[in-house]
Formats: C-alpha cells, sequence, structure tokens
C-alpha cells in the first residue's frame, strides 16, 4: 500500500472542530485527481469536539487516518509522529484553520517534480493583522540571514516534502518554524512558492506574542546544533581564544602600569581581567572535551546520502 501512494497530507490541528468537515471536502476535492493518498489528521490534545469530527470523518472515508494525543503537545511533535506515520512518496502539510488554501497542493507537487526536494509556501499576501505580519517579516529576514536560505517565509503551513526529507529531519521542541534551513543544511534543494492565503474564518489563533521570542530562542539553537555538533572546538575554541586574549591584552596593559608605580591590586579591571583569562581557559576546555566526545561518536554518524553509484551494484 506504501509504494502505491502519491501524497500523504499531515494536518496538526488544536481545536478546530468547525473547520474540519469543510476542510476535508477541500482536500477529497483535490487530491483525488493525483492518484492514491491519504490524509493523517493529528488531533494535538484538543479538549473541544475536533475529535468526534474526525471520528465521523474517519468512518465516512477510507483514505483518513486519525491520530490523537492524551495531551497538548506543540506542533513540532504532531508534525514529528505525522511524519513516521506518512507513506506518500509526496508529504504536504498544512495548518487546519482553512487559511492554507488546498487548491494549492497540485501546485506545490508540481513543483517537487522540477528538482526540489522541499517547497516552502508564501503568503505573499496575508490576510492577517500587523499584529503577525510585521514580526513574522522580521523573523524571516533574521532567519534567512542566519540560515542563507533566502526564501520569504519560513513559517508557512503549507509545504511539500519528498518522502526522504520528512524521514531526516529532527522535529522537536518548536523546530517546525526551521524546516526548511534544516532541509538546506542537511543539502537537500529548497525552493518556494507564492500561496494563497486566506482569512481565518472559525475560532482565534492558538498562537500567543510569546511565539516570536521563542522563535529567535530556537534559532540560536538550531543554529548551535546544526553548525557546530560536530565541530565544537570551533565555537568554544574561538570563544575561548578571544576571551583569553582580551584578558591577556588588560593585564599586560596593568602589569605595564604597575611597573610604572600604578597600584593595580583593587582595580576592577584587574579582576576583569583575571575574569575573562579564566572564562577563556574554560571556553576551550569545553571545545576540547566536546571534540573528544564527537570522536568518540565518529563511527556511528549518519550521513545523508543522494545517490549511490556502483558497479557491483549493476546486473551483469
Amino acid at each position: 500500500m506504501a509504494d502505491k501512494l502519491a501524497v500523504s497530507v499531515v494536518v496538526p490541528l488544536y481545536n478546530e472542530e468547525e473547520s474540519l468537515p469543510e476542510l476535508h471536502q477541500q482536500l477529497t476535492r483535490y487530491l483525488a485527481p493525483l492518484g492514491e493518498y491519504e490524509i493523517v489528521f493529528i488531533d494535538d490534545g484538543s479538549d473541544d469536539g475536533s475529535l468526534e469530527v474526525l471520528e465521523r470523518l474517519h468512518a465516512e472515508d477510507p483514505h483518513l487516518r486519525v491520530l490523537s494525543f492524551r495531551k497538548n503537545y506543540g506542533k513540532s511533535a504532531a508534525l514529528s509522529v505525522g511524519f513516521q506515520f506518512a507513506r506518500g512518496r509526496y508529504v504536504v502539510t498544512l495548518d487546519a484553520d482553512l487559511q492554507d488554501d488546498p487548491a494549492e497542493i497540485p501546485n506545490l507537487i508540481r513543483r517537487l517534480d522540477e528538482g526540489y526536494d522541499l517547497v516552502s509556501g508564501w503568503k505573499k499576501k496575508r490576510h492577517d493583522p500587523p499584529s503577525k505580519t510585521i514580526p513574522s517579516k522580521l523573523f524571516n529576514f533574521i532567519t534567512g540571514k542566519v540560515s542563507g536560505l533566502r526564501i520569504h517565509d519560513f513559517n508557512c503551513g503549507l509545504k511539500a516534502y519528498r518522502r526522504e526529507v520528512v524521514q531526516r529531519l529532527p522535529v522537536y521542541g518548536e523546530l517546525h518554524r526551521f524546516l526548511p534551513a534544516l532541509a538546506h543544511w542537511e543539502g537537500f534543494r529548497v525552493g518556494e512558492l507564492p500561496v494563497q492565503h486566506r482569512a481565518r474564518k472559525y475560532g482565534r489563533t492558538k498562537f500567543g506574542p510569546s511565539r516570536f521570542l521563542n522563535g529567535f530562542l530556537d534559532l540560536l539553537s538550531v543554529l548551535l546544533l546544526s553548525r557546530y555538533l560536530k565541530k565544537p572546538m570551533h565555537l568554544f575554541g574561538l570563544l575561548g581564544i578571544v576571551l583569553s586574549f582580551v584578558g591577556m591584552v588588560i593585564l599586560a596593559y596593568l602589569t605595564w602600569g604597575w611597573i610604572n608605580g600604578i597600584w593595580i591590586g583593587n582595580r576592577p579591571l584587574f579582576f576583569l581581567g583575571i575574569l575573562l583569562m579564566v572564562f577563556g581557559a574554560q571556553a576551550f576546555s569545553l571545545g576540547l572535551l566536546g571534540e573528544i566526545m564527537t570522536r568518540q561518536q565518529a563511527d556511528r554518524r549518519e550521513y545523508s546520502l543522494k545517490r549511490i553509484m556502483d558497479p557491483r551494484q549493476q546486473a551483469p
């Protein structure tokens, strides 16, 4: 069955009982022409009637698969589990609030067929208040600069992936915001496509202002884990050298003053110089310990292979 499935649509949701019947109807309309498909709904601990609606839809439609959490774990957890259960050659994600238009799914898949591994939707014209759009533009600008990936909308819920991409990407915490950047750092080809964004029809947004602060903190985590996880000395060693050098310059300056009769024993600059030297040595030691641990894990590393060409595997 898994080999025959063309598309898996993964839909994380939380308290969206009003939008689910209409969303299911729209998904069915646009997925049917694409071949064999499945729709995977992940109920992230909803406390309204969402699960009851999904149970009814599941009884009516054999294409539906429903996973329900006992409590609310967050969007990243829902996507992670959805990716594990998805069986299609292509995996499409979208939000359940009807702001993402299912009519865009065929366009995203055609974009994948052009050679991309992940295609992210770009809500070029957003139907959201400025309290969401302005911080979002700032977030996307900074994320693009840090990640080196030039797309306009990292956090759009509407995305299409090749199956091997979702099998490779780690999704936990709040990392769902950075899936294009993570795929880019893994060597996958990432593109984007302008998509239709619709005004919210039912309910209200489930995300508060704290998501912006959390997003930037998660960006730092992603940056450190993706770029320095396997080379910690490049981060901690450099930090240790800089701190030690600054401390050494301060102490050399104070030593020159002491030689010229200037008392330095109770000067704050003296203690700052010593403190920087100590912090520098500690940072360098952390980098060294990190390198030792990384070397011990070297034989168990996993690398993402795009293709294997071996004459021994070819038929005679």
